[in-house]
């Protein structure tokens, strides 16, 4: 009987396959308007994309959007307040955030 070995590429292959599976399925989402989190920052972005709480955000200028996380909206706003700055509105599934959260996820609570 044939003996079968995979080749060493095989690994690092499935790897690429992933993280570009992984890269353009947000894009995705963004760009057919499937955003699940929307922000409105206090200045403009440090960076165009960047991942936060294992989300791909797009910014432009001080508008924000990323597909759907696993973590609560308060959790995923603070994430982007550490990597963006502070936020001036957030909401999740089309649902702002309150006046109190949004304190909270600024740091300023």
């Amino acid at each position: 009987m044939p003996e079968f070995k995979l080749s060493p590429l095989v690994p690092s292959l499935t790897f690429v396959g992933a993280a570009l599976i992984g890269a353009l399925v947000p894009a995705a989402a963004t760009a057919a308007g499937g955003a699940f989190y929307g922000a409105e920052l206090a200045s403009p972005a440090p960076e165009a994309r960047f991942v936060a709480r294992d989300v791909v955000w797009a910014c432009k200028g001080t508008s924000c959007l990323a597909g759907q996380g696993t973590s609560r909206p308060l959790i995923m706003c603070s994430a982007l307040v550490k990597k963006a700055g502070p936020v001036t509105s957030f909401t999740a599934g089309g649902k702002a955030l309150e006046a109190e959260d949004l304190a909270r996820c600024n740091g300023t609570k």
